[in-house]
């Protein structure tokens, strides 16, 4: 395998809507630097980036793949990453270990929610990027339109560096503005701008000029004086402009027809910052200190892992970016996030699923390790004597849940472990097990995202669940003290059963939970048999009077009863425990208690006034309200049984343009006529829980 300098890297997150073509534009490119031998399809499922039997079946992107390629003396690492919103994570490690990224537009459809997404994740990293018109040989295919809604979104910085031949009728080619040449067909053929569209052309280059010069100081002065400008400094100053960020240049093409795809090859080579321009911010652990270092492969070892893969055959496959120094094979490593030490077997570069072997990987490079046991995505890798580490990867926190039951008794036997081991694949994942309702959540970025989830249970470790939506976690208080008795009297032929016990209960403020006090003075009650009455009391409260949902904020105080010599008992004194509590209860005024979350929505102004009116029909309370840039952040409190599916609403609502996140609050009461409903389906849930049994 032929090593590269960090000067000759490119890694080059491609990003876009879903279906603007990121696929066939890596299969193309693949095919124009003689890795692939033949261009797959996306709807026959033989792509080199989606292999996934996921990602087949549903024809769209949903990991992030690795496509390098060597291209005119560089080595290109291509992230080709999903577009649909619940794969943001993905996209988001893409962006972590890449110095630049390329942007595509459908030429049909223009600018879409998720590019103006992607653009906005570039804009907060500072990344240089190109934006690539893809589908010019689409009917309906407008170049020109979208250019333009490309200026109205993003600004004047975005600026055509080509134009489409045939762009209205049938697509052949290129118009390269910078060098004023024609390029046609697969091969891109030189030749000169056809007469028909030498004055269009003539027109495009004067702007892109006029926007090079208003980017470099230099060239500014000659443009405004009339001055003629060389091609070579036209050139020099654009390249500059674009890895500055301060342009953004507009390329076109088929990636079905490869038309126009060799210019974009050259474009990302030429334009891209590679590793070596970037020095790389790192912390010192021994020092405790923050400094900057050049990305070179003789400095001390940092690389950050931004993909973790969970194969049933390989193992465990993570993906890592090395920012300094070199990582060869077949040895002793550091991970500096979790303090213990992995062992490096042997190294790969991957492209899709294959994988060839590497000695080392050098700064700037991307390499894969399996098998390692403790390190997982966002972790650093270094050495033990010069301990470092970079900043993890920032990924957006679940806010989509389900509940997931197993099948089958050898279902429930694996669930725990698949479950973990796709969370390590995925950070975007958590899973917990709820106390209150005994359910496995499980939960992400949208219901996409859990039910590709739950086709890898199946298809990686052969365990079937089924998902659903998970249950609140209701809870019972009470409003009123109030007092219960219970005697537990049974005469059998040997030795009866015999407790009684009094008690009295108090409202006790929110999330002070149970307290239990011993009231009794005389003996009423032996000492021995107090704490079989206060296990009866904690027991009984995991079912309350109104649905049997758990009691809390509660005081019970027994205060008094009576004991039999011979047939009292530690269980007789536990089952009266129990019973007066739930007497005492019944008299208390119980309520039943929701949780409430806070819930923070960014939306587009224009979409405010919608996203108030939902809320109110959720009856949620606006907290507050702040504008900026366009957006308005409503901060409100809801309870938690309106929003367990909000993801869904808020995306329909604001055609995908919204984002919002959640935070358990505080436990309320629920209004009565909610309660009547929600203890009539409970009532009907046990009862068919009850008949199963039976």
């Amino acid at each position: 395998m032929e090593l590269f300098a960090p000067e000759n890297i490119r890694n080059v997150a491609l990003l876009s809507h879903s279906g603007a073509g990121k696929t066939s534009l890596s299969e193309a490119i693949l095919f124009n630097s003689k890795i692939i031998n033949r261009l797959g399809r996306v709807d026959e499922g033989t792509t080199t980036s989606d292999y996934d039997p996921d990602e087949i079946q549903r024809k769209i992107s949903i990991n992030l793949t690795v496509l390098p390629y060597p291209w005119q003396g560089v080595k290109v690492n291509l992230l080709d990453t999903p577009g649909y919103s619940d794969f943001v994570g993905e996209v988001k490690s893409a962006l972590r270990v890449a110095e630049g990224a390329a942007i595509l537009v459908g030429a049909t459809s223009g600018i879409e929610v998720g590019t103006e997404q992607v653009w906005q994740y570039c804009e907060d990293l500072g990344l240089p990027r190109l934006l690539f018109i893809n589908k010019m040989d689409r009917e309906n295919a407008d170049f020109f339109k979208v250019a333009a809604q490309a200026q109205s979104k993003f600004g004047n910085r975005c600026v055509a560096l080509q134009i489409p031949i045939g762009a209205h009728t049938s697509f052949s080619g290129v118009i390269d503005l910078l060098k004023m040449k024609s390029y046609s067909g697969a091969n891109a053929q030189e030749g000169d701008i056809p007469a028909d569209l030498k004055s269009e052309a003539d027109s495009f280059r004067s702007k892109l000029v006029e926007a090079v010069a208003s980017a470099d100081d230099n060239l500014i002065e000659k443009y405004l004086s009339d001055e003629p400008i060389s091609q070579s400094e036209l050139e020099k100053a654009l390249g500059t402009a674009v890895s500055s960020g301060k342009l953004v240049p507009i390329f076109t093409g088929s990636a079905l027809q490869n038309i126009g795809i060799f210019l974009f090859m050259d474009a990302l080579n030429r334009y891209l910052p590679s590793p070596k321009s970037r020095v790389v911010e790192i912390t010192d652990l021994i020092k405790q200190s923050t400094q900057k270092i050049e990305p070179v492969p003789n400095e001390l070892l940092s690389a950050l892992v931004f993909k973790t893969s969970a194969d049933p055959y390989v193992g465990k496959m993570t993906y890592f970016r090395v920012y300094t120094g070199t990582l060869t094979g077949n040895s002793q490593i550091w991970n500096s996030t979790r303090n213990e030490p992995e062992r490096v077997g042997q190294l790969y570069t991957i492209r899709g699923k294959n994988q060839e072997i590497a000695p080392q990987v050098i700064a700037g490079d991307i390499g894969v390790i399996t098998k390692l046991n403790v390190t997982g995505t966002s972790d650093t890798l270094c050495t033990r004597d010069k301990p470092v580490k970079l900043a993890p990867i920032d990924f957006p926190k679940p806010v989509f849940s389900g509940a997931v039951s197993p099948k089958s008794k050898a279902d429930l036997d694996k669930l725990g472990s698949s479950l973990t081991r796709l969370a390590e694949e995925d950070p975007t994942i958590k899973v917990q097990r709820d106390q209150d309702t005994g359910e496995t959540v499980l939960s992400g970025l949208g219901e996409t995202q859990l039910e590709v989830v739950v086709g890898k249970m199946q298809r990686k470790f052969g365990v079937g669940v089924t998902l659903s939506v998970p249950k609140v976690p209701y809870k019972e208080t009470i409003t009123a003290s109030a007092k219960g008795e219970f005697k537990h009297k049974k005469q059998t032929g040997g030795h009866g059963q015999y407790g009684h016990v009094l008690l009295e209960v108090e409202p006790l403020p929110r999330g002070s939970g149970l307290e239990f006090v011993d009231g009794i003075v005389g003996g009423t009650i032996p000492r021995n048999y107090l704490p079989a009455v206060e296990k009866g009391v904690k027991e009984a409260v995991h079912e309350g009077v109104i649905g049997g949902f758990p009691v809390v904020d509660v005081r019970a105080r027994v205060y008094d009863g009576s004991f039999h010599p011979v047939d009292s008992s530690e269980i007789c004194f536990k089952i009266a425990g129990a019973g007066a509590l739930k007497k005492a209860m019944d008299s208390a005024n119980p309520v039943l208690l929701e949780p409430i979350v806070k819930l923070k929505v960014t939306v587009p102004d224009n979409y405010t006034g919608d996203i108030m009116s939902d809320l109110n029909t959720k009856r949620g309370r606006v907290m507050g309200m702040m504008p900026e840039g366009g957006y308005n952040t409503i901060e409100a409190e809801v309870p938690m049984a309106e929003v367990l599916r909000y993801a869904i609403d808020l995306k329909s609502i604001t055609q995908g343009r919204g984002r919002y996140t959640l935070e358990f609050s505080h436990y309320e009461e629920v209004p009565s006529f909610i309660t009547q409903k929600i203890v009539a389906e409970r009532q009907k849930e046990m009862a068919e829980k009850a008949a199963e049994k039976e």
